[in-house]
C-alpha cells in the first residue's frame, strides 16, 4: 500500500487541509484507488514556530482494497468507504496516483495567500520516533528530509518545502489509543458566511452521546464544535467512539452538509507532553515539568498571572505564565503560596516564559494570614497599630498596649489538591481530556475565596 501525507495547504484566508484530503479521497475512487483503513488527522507541537493553522497535517493509505469495508464519509460523488486490508498499487497506477493527487494538492492550496504544500508519500509507515520529535520539540527541514531519503520516500513540495515536516510526521504517528473526529463541510456557496449548529441540538446531543467530547464551554457559552475562520469546515464532532459519530451527526440540526469525513485522530492524547527536568527544557519544547512555587503569582496588563517554580533541590528556575482565556489557571495562580509543588504541563515559545497549560497541585503548605489587631479590654474599642514593631493605641483611652498583641495569626484555607484544566474553550487540541458533566462543564475544583489580606504576611 501507498501511504500519502499531505500539510500546508490552508492560512489566515482560508482553505483546509482536511478539506483538501476529501478531495484527494474523490480522486483517488475516480482511479478505483481504495482507502485503508482511517484517514488521519495528526496534531503537532502547538510551540513550534512557522506551524499552520491548526498545526495539523493529514494522511491516508491507498491500495486495492480487500476483506471488510465501512462508511467513514460521504462526497458529491457518493459514499466514502474504508476497507479493513489492501494490496499495493501496481507501479504504473501508483505514480499515476501520486502524480495526479499532487497537481490536485498544489492547484486548490491557494499559494497567493502564502501556503507552501507538500506531499509525502511511502510505500510504509515512516519511523515513529519522527512524530515524537514533532510533536515534542522543533523538527527541522533537514532531518526530516534525511531521514525520507534514506527511507527512499517520495517528497513533492514548493519552494520553502518547510510542510515536508507535518506530512512526514502525519505518515509516522503510530496511531495508539486514538479518539476520532467527524468534520461536516460546507457547500462553496456558504462558505464565508455566518454558520453554528443549533445549540439546543447540540445539548441533547452531548445528554445522549457521552462519548462525545469538547463540544461547548458553559462557563464562556461558546459552542466548540464550529471555527470562526472563512473555510469550508461546518463543524467537528470529536469522540472516543468513531462508530457513534454518524449517528450523532444525523440528529443535529445544522444547516446542509456538502460532505462529511471520520478521522482517526491523537487529538485529546496529550502526546505532546513529557517529563522533563527543569534543566532540559528548550525553546519551542513541549513539556510536563514538577516544582516547588518560589512566590506569590503577580499579574500582568491583560489579566494574564505569572509566578515563579524551581526544583525541590535547588537550581534552576522556572518562569510560567497562565493567560486569561484558561480562566481556571488564573484563578488557581493567586491562591498558591511560597513552597507549594506543583506539576505544570504546556510549553516553551520562543522567550523565556513557560506557558501553562494545566497544573496538578500536589502539596500545600499551610496558609496564614495576619489577624487585624485586638479590642481594647477596658472600653471594647478596636486598637489601632502605631508602626511596625510599635505596639496599639486604643482609639478610645488612649492606652497602649505591645505589639505581640496583634500577631495572633488564622489558617486561611488551601486550594483542593487535584488536576486544574483550563476552560474547554482555551485548551489545545492535543491537551489531556478532562472529566466533563453532561452538560459540557469541567467540574471545577474547591479554591478558596479571594481574601484582602496577602497571603504571605
Amino acid at each position: 500500500m501507498t501511504w500519502v501525507g499531505i500539510d500546508d495547504t490552508d492560512s489566515p484566508a482560508g482553505g483546509c487541509t482536511t478539506h483538501m484530503l476529501t478531495r484527494l479521497l474523490e480522486s483517488a475512487a475516480a482511479r478505483e484507488v481504495d482507502l485503508i483503513g482511517y484517514p488521519r488527522l495528526v496534531r503537532l507541537n502547538p510551540n513550534a514556530p512557522g506551524k499552520t493553522r491548526g498545526n495539523a497535517a493529514l494522511s491516508a493509505r491507498f491500495g486495492r482494497g480487500s476483506g471488510r469495508r465501512w462508511l467513514v464519509g460521504r462526497s458529491p460523488a457518493g459514499p466514502v468507504y474504508a476497507f479493513q486490508r489492501g494490496r499495493p498499487l501496481p507501479p504504473r497506477d501508483e505514480e499515476d496516483f501520486l502524480e495526479s493527487a499532487w497537481e490536485l494538492v498544489r492547484r486548490e492550496s491557494r499559494p497567493e495567500a502564502g501556503t507552501d504544500p507538500a506531499l509525502v508519500a511511502h510505500r510504509r509507515r515512516l519511523p515513529a520516533s519522527l512524530y515524537w520529535e514533532a510533536v515534542h520539540r522543533q523538527l527541522s527541514l533537514v532531518r526530516v528530509e534525511s531521514l525520507l531519503r534514506r527511507e527512499g520516500a517520495r517528497l513533492f513540495t514548493g519552494t520553502s518545502r518547510v510542510g515536508a515536516v507535518g506530512a512526514a510526521a502525519s505518515i509516522s504517528w503510530p496511531g495508539a489509543h486514538p479518539t476520532w473526529e467527524l468534520i461536516a463541510y460546507r457547500p462553496a456557496l456558504a462558505q464565508g458566511t455566518r454558520r453554528g449548529p443549533d445549540v439546543r441540538s447540540l445539548r441533547r446531543l452531548e445528554r445522549r452521546y457521552p462519548e462525545l467530547f469538547q463540544c461547548r464551554d458553559e462557563r464562556t457559552r461558546r459552542v466548540l464544535v464550529s471555527p470562526h475562520t472563512p473555510c469550508p469546515i461546518l463543524y467537528g464532532l470529536r469522540a472516543t467512539d468513531p462508530g457513534r459519530l454518524p449517528h450523532a451527526m444525523a440528529e443535529l440540526r445544522t444547516e446542509s452538509v456538502d460532505r462529511w469525513l471520520v478521522f482517526r485522530t491523537n487529538q485529546g492524547t496529550g502526546d505532546h507532553l513529557r517529563d522533563l527536568p527543569l534543566e532540559e527544557l528548550r525553546p519551542y519544547d513541549a513539556a510536563r515539568v514538577s516544582g516547588e512555587v518560589v512566590g506569590p503569582a503577580t499579574s500582568v496588563r491583560g489579566g494574564h498571572w505569572r509566578f515563579v517554580v524551581r526544583q525541590p533541590s535547588g537550581g534552576r528556575t522556572l518562569e510560567c505564565i497562565a493567560f486569561e482565556p484558561t480562566k481556571t489557571l488564573p484563578a488557581l495562580l493567586r491562591t498558591l503560596a511560597a513552597g507549594d509543588r506543583v506539576r505544570l504541563w504546556g510549553g516553551l515559545g520562543a522567550g523565556a516564559s513557560f506557558r501553562v497549560e494545566g497544573v496538578e497541585l500536589l502539596e500545600a503548605v499551610a496558609r496564614w494570614q495576619a489577624r487585624s489587631p485586638r479590642r481594647c479590654p477596658s472600653c471594647r474599642k478596636r486598637l489601632r497599630s502605631l508602626g511596625q514593631m510599635r505596639g496599639y493605641r486604643c482609639g478610645g483611652c488612649s492606652a497602649r498596649y505591645p505589639p505581640e498583641l496583634g500577631t495572633n495569626r488564622l489558617a486561611q484555607p488551601a486550594p483542593a489538591l487535584g488536576v486544574y484544566h483550563p476552560t474547554p474553550s482555551a485548551r489545545r487540541h492535543l491537551a489531556p481530556r478532562a472529566p466533563e458533566t453532561a452538560d459540557g462543564r469541567t467540574p471545577a475544583m474547591r479554591l478558596p475565596r479571594r481574601s484582602r489580606t496577602d497571603l504571605y504576611a
